[in-house]
């Protein structure tokens, strides 16, 4: 058994709960101790919805097992009916309920409720979130979706479709739906349908009746889709349209399936193309990539990285393993090998092996990366709420890649402003106790004048002395992790060794040290000077 500090994806009940929280009507009853009610806090408080998810929990406690913990289940039911007037019910066990075995579905069956129930059994000890989601989605469409009238009808004027896979909690997922909402429709493509995201149960019912489905979230939609096309001849996407060169695909796509022309060039608003040629990218070709996320990201990501930016990718992976094959066959593609974990120190050490000089992944990736000093952007759940934005920022089709390219390329433009202000840093504008130019003066007008009394020590000092760099965060790692013995065999640094060090860019900081490190402990030197400093670049840059 492995204690984890944190998880790229909750149990798979969350998964359901994502599915009933996005949709209208839909209520979820669930068999739950008091310890497993947490999960009220992903929707209000990190995705900032101005409601409680609907979810009825049982919160049975120690002392109810030793009692009729299904006649609670069944009480919890009949006051959600009688509470809420859902138009259908989910009912299931969170990961803790599971193990008592009081079969939710049969005992809801027996309830003989007016309404639609759905019973969900979902394995909380082989599956996880994101197939939880994926699989309610697919048991609520098997049991609610109307096939569709076979009397003929007037003529549509416009094609119609669905849009499948969006869902509460979803990274941009509103965004998203709005971008591609308004592509389809200057294609000349109307949408029916968008579910499970704001569906209600009479919206799932004539899913059959449009004439395709867009699968925008694989992880959520596919399996759903699949149903429809087997069910119902329902054709549907497999471009997912991530970035310029994937929007224009799924326009091909798209028009393919209903026979409308292509258009002949991308909208006025397709700046990110043009942004990636232009010579204030230029310096930007050939930055080292690390990418790590849920497989529908990852693997765009991929694509708009190498082709759209000129990246080059040196490693990928992903938590999500049902679809571990579609990411090891896109790093196959890179040339490198693909990681499938759920352990994000697996991903910390590959990154740290690596040394990429961007990061794009999850909020996980995130914290890895400020310890390492590395730029960071992410592009996949699991996020925190500063991935929620207030703002409209998509990440799907073409004002999608503006915002790809802008989250992508801004980190690392940072970085080298960053680096030209370590470059400056004796000068009397740049020093270390200057504020940054672009918030103004932070000090009060008293203290831009001569102080009255001023301690020797501090007069006598120079700026860069009164206020440090810290030391990057990998290191302090590092130096914890050193067992006693190597450490007393670490080579010092001179004052000067670190002064010269400090001017290598705070992305490769990190490395140069390292390397510096190991090879004057190969030679025995006990003292690192700026001449070992030198000799150890030649050394690796051979």
């Amino acid at each position: 058994m492995q204690l984890s500090l944190w998880t790229y994806e909750g149990p798979p009940h969350v998964g359901a709960m994502r599915v009933a929280t996005a949709m209208k009507g839909l209520h979820y009853v669930l068999h739950a101790p008091q310890g497993d009610t947490y999960a009220d806090l992903l929707f209000t408080m990190i995705e900032r919805l101005p409601r409680r998810p609907p979810v009825t929990y049982t919160t049975f406690q120690a002392r109810d097992l030793g009692g009729d913990t299904a006649e609670l289940f069944k009480d919890a039911a009949r006051q959600a009916m009688a509470r809420f007037h859902p138009a259908a019910m989910l009912v299931g066990s969170s990961c803790t309920a599971e193990l008592i075995q009081d079969d939710p579905g049969g005992l809801a069956q027996a309830l003989q409720l007016t309404i639609p129930v759905v019973a969900l059994e979902l394995p909380s000890y082989q599956r996880k979130e994101n197939w939880g989601a994926s699989e309610t989605f697919y048991q609520l469409c098997r049991h609610l979706v109307h096939k569709p009238d076979t009397t003929e009808k007037p003529a549509k004027a416009r094609p119609t479709c669905n849009l499948l896979g969006p869902s509460a909690l979803g990274f941009r997922h509103r965004d998203d739906v709005k971008e591609i909402t308004q592509l389809l429709k200057e294609l000349g493509v109307d949408v029916a349908v968008v579910a499970p995201l704001s569906a209600s149960v009479a919206d799932i019912q004539k899913l059959a009746e449009a004439d395709f489905n867009v699968v925008l979230y694989p992880e959520i939609g596919l399996a759903t889709a699949q149903w429809l096309q087997r069910q119902f001849d329902q054709p549907y996407t497999k471009t997912v349209p991530l970035g310029s060169h994937a929007t224009r695909d799924f326009i091909a796509e798209v028009c393919a399936l209903t026979g409308l022309p292509v258009p002949g060039q991308d909208p006025e608003h397709a700046h990110a193309p043009w942004y990636a040629k232009s010579v204030d990218s230029t310096y930007l070709t050939g930055k080292r990539v690390y990418i790590f996320g849920d497989a529908t990201h990852v693997v765009a990501a991929a694509r708009i990285a190498s082709q759209e930016m000129g990246f080059e990718v040196v490693g990928l992976g992903s938590y999500s393993r049902e679809f571990a094959r579609e990411v090891r066959d896109c790093a196959k593609r890179h040339g490198v090998e693909a990681l499938i974990t759920d352990d994000y120190l697996e991903v910390e050490d590959q990154i740290n092996a690596l040394q990429p000089e961007l990061i794009l992944g999850t909020q996980m990736e995130r914290h890895i990366a400020k310890r390492q000093g590395i730029p960071c952007a992410v592009i996949s759940a699991p996020v925190h709420v500063q991935d929620f934005p207030a703002r409209y920022a998509p990440q799907m089709g073409f004002e999608g890649a503006n915002v790809l390219f802008d989250t992508w390329v801004h980190p690392l433009m940072m970085g080298l402003e960053e680096h030209l202000i370590g470059m400056f840093r004796e000068d009397f504008e740049f020093h270390a106790g200057a504020a940054p130019s672009h918030l103004g003066s932070t000090r009060p007008a008293a203290e831009n004048k001569a102080p009255a009394a001023v301690p020797a020590a501090t007069a006598l000092a120079p700026a860069a002395a009164i206020t440090p760099a810290p030391p990057l965060a990998t290191d302090s790692v590092q130096a914890v992790a050193i067992p006693a013995q190597a450490a007393s065999n670490q080579a010092t640094w001179s004052p000067e060794a670190e002064k010269e060090l400090g001017k290598i860019p705070f992305f490769v900081r990190g490395k140069a040290r390292r390397n510096t490190e190991r090879f004057a402990q190969d030679l025995g030197v006990a003292t690192i000077t700026v001449e070992t400093l030198y000799d150890a670049k030649a050394q690796f840059s051979r």
